[in-house]
């Protein structure tokens, strides 16, 4: 589906598992467990949907799903699964190779959203992307409290920094390419930033990234238990979802396996899903029957 002058199209690098009282902090099992049903270990399934951005010249890809980092236990913890192929793969049936990437947005660096930015040697994956990142992200990243503290990887970290990495700090919103914007938002983790593509006016796409990871997260209350500050989380979510209703922008949601994009409406006091869109191959627009 085209947003601008770019053509956007989701890749899965798989999914894997998760306690769903984390996903869903405070609201009852009762109510996440119809849409999100848990196994015995009460793991619930996270998509690992990255994007593809092409046009204006560049190949651009956001966030790289957990790549190929995991030992045998950490597979079996997370339950990661790749029935298809990892995200690399995906990529290569379309025709895209690593080395064509000339652009690598990651919303923030939690090992779900960076793990496939290098190889299980720290080596980078996208050797000749730029790599954009958050500066005050990558600065918690450096030094995070005890809580976060496993959300990150040291090897995610040492290849941003080494001289192979052509990286770039952002700092704060900006237009990092033409009709490509970021927008940080601090709730689940300072400096996570939000990826909008598209011109004012016109069809706009929204990456949602951990603001609103699963479309059933539009409602407002329905934060996660990792999110660091919920409460900013709540007003976050509150400002850029009015902006998606009232803009008409389709929404990313990065960990959902059933409605990975859709528009958003505000229907009888909260955020529903709208239109679903399914973002198919490159130029081609494709909705459900119904």
């Amino acid at each position: 589906m085209r947003f601008g002058n770019y053509d956007c199209q989701i890749f899965s690098d798989g999914l894997y598992l998760l306690d769903g009282g984390a996903m869903f902090g405070v609201v009852p099992k009762v109510l996440w467990q119809r849409q999100h049903p848990a196994d015995e270990s009460n793991r619930i399934e996270l998509a690992l949907n990255c994007l593809l951005v092409r046009g204006e010249d560049r190949v651009v890809l956001v966030d790289t799903g957990m790549g190929q980092l995991w030992s045998e236990r950490e597979i079996d913890l997370y339950g990661l699964q790749r029935p298809e192929g990892d995200l690399v793969e995906a990529l290569a049936r379309a025709g895209v190779q690593p080395e064509d990437v000339t652009d690598l947005i990651l919303t923030h660096l939690h090992f779900d959203h960076a793990g496939g930015m290098i190889h299980p040697d720290g080596s980078l994956v996208f050797k000749q992307a730029t790599h954009w990142v958050q500066a005050q992200h990558l600065r918690w990243a450096k030094d995070p409290t005890e809580r976060d503290r496993r959300s990150f990887r040291a090897d995610i970290l040492e290849a941003i920094e080494s001289t192979e990495c052509d990286f770039r700090a952002v700092d704060g919103a900006t237009q990092i390419l033409p009709g490509i914007e970021v927008l940080p938002v601090h709730g689940h983790t300072p400096g996570q930033q939000l990826v909008l593509i598209g011109e004012p006016g016109a069809a706009r796409l929204l990456y949602a990234a951990d603001l609103v990871p699963y479309a059933s997260q539009l409602h407002l209350p329905w934060l996660m238990a990792f999110d660091l500050n919920p409460l900013l989380t709540l007003e976050e979510k509150r400002e850029l979802l009015s902006r998606a209703v009232f803009e008409e922008w389709v929404l990313v949601f990065e960990h959902d396996l059933k409605t990975p994009a859709a528009k958003v409406i505000f229907d009888s006091g909260r955020y529903r899903v709208g239109e679903e869109v399914q973002l198919g191959q490159a130029g081609t627009t494709q909705t459900p029957d119904g």
